[in-house]
């Protein structure tokens, strides 16, 4: 099972290794560095999919049999000779605030910095109106989070998901509710892929660690993306979920909800936000992804100069 070397990447990668060893699956779990851990560049400079590529390559060379991702770092198109066999139960989506004091996002005053590598937080943060500087950062959980106790940053933003994974979360100041900041499409999901010719360990993935909903959600929050032909480091934000609904006949049935957003250029170089959500039955999953980024387009997504840095 190959992986990124990062302490997220590897206590990832072992919870799908466990799920599997518990059938009685030997499990061997192999390092695999990426381009992404060589640079400190931003995501956005040096390219979607920077670390998916060379785990993709060590699983197509036959190095290893099954490579495990954050799937929000995966590029929204197919690649050939490989399938996503499983993605496991989701850890909570949304972003999470570690800021000096104890500070919530509302406490922080004008002109405190705030720390994010991703375009989307940025956008976000931006159009929220709070005055702040948002500062480009690059490194692991830990090297994010020193930025604040070394007093470098008033705060950083960091996907919750990610904190929880490595038990950290007790250092979380506020976890940012999705009217204020949605998350990226799939955060806090993994993808679980190996050789598309390998039917007999997609069937395994696929009866030991695939949940329904989980992928039902991701596949409405990546064709939205897809569709607003953005890449992960764009600033797009979505978020899916499945609620409960009723029917012409008053029958509750399971539907998914998705909302989502995306910077436009405001005025005098300001950076908006436009939002839209929808709601359709779980079969309609991608569809249901392609209308709302429709919809966000007719909104003025479209009108984007550049990415958000």
């Amino acid at each position: 099972m190959g992986t990124r070397g990062s302490k997220l990447a590897l206590t990832q990668t072992g919870t799908v290794a466990d799920a599997l060893r518990a059938t009685g699956v030997e499990v061997e779990i192999v390092k695999v560095t990426t381009p992404g851990d060589k640079s400190m560049a931003p995501i956005a400079t040096i390219g979607v999919g920077v670390f998916t590529s060379a785990l993709r390559e060590a699983l197509l060379r036959g190095d290893v049999d099954v490579i495990v991702h954050s799937y929000k770092d995966l590029p929204t198109a197919p690649e050939p000779g490989i399938t996503l066999a499983a993605v496991p139960p989701r850890e909570d989506p949304r972003d999470a605030l570690i800021a000096r004091d104890g500070l919530t996002l509302g406490e922080l005053p004008p002109g405190s910095t705030v720390g994010t590598g991703a375009a989307r937080r940025t956008a976000q943060l931006r159009a929220l109106g709070l005055g702040l500087e948002i500062v480009p950062i690059r490194g692991n959980i830990d090297t994010r989070m020193r930025k604040v106790t070394d007093g470098e940053l008033d705060a950083v933003v960091l996907a919750r998901a990610g904190l929880a994974r490595v038990g950290l979360v007790e250092a979380i100041t506020e976890t940012l509710d999705p009217i204020q900041m949605l998350p990226a499409p799939a955060q806090g999901a993994l993808a679980v892929e190996c050789r598309s010719a390998d039917v007999d360990i997609e069937q395994l993935l696929a009866s030991t660690v695939d949940d329904e909903g989980t992928r039902v959600a991701v596949t409405a929050e990546r064709a939205l993306l897809a569709a607003l032909e953005a890449g992960c480091s764009a600033p797009v934000g979505a978020l899916a979920e499945i609620v409960e609904d009723l029917d012409a006949d008053g029958k509750v049935v399971e539907r998914i909800s998705l909302r989502g957003t995306a910077a436009v250029d405001g005025e005098n170089g300001a950076v908006d936000m436009v939002r839209a959500s929808a709601l359709a039955d779980k079969d309609q999953a991608a569809q249901l992804g392609k209308d709302l980024a429709a919809e966000l387009l007719d909104l003025g997504a479209g009108a984007l100069s550049g990415p958000a840095q």
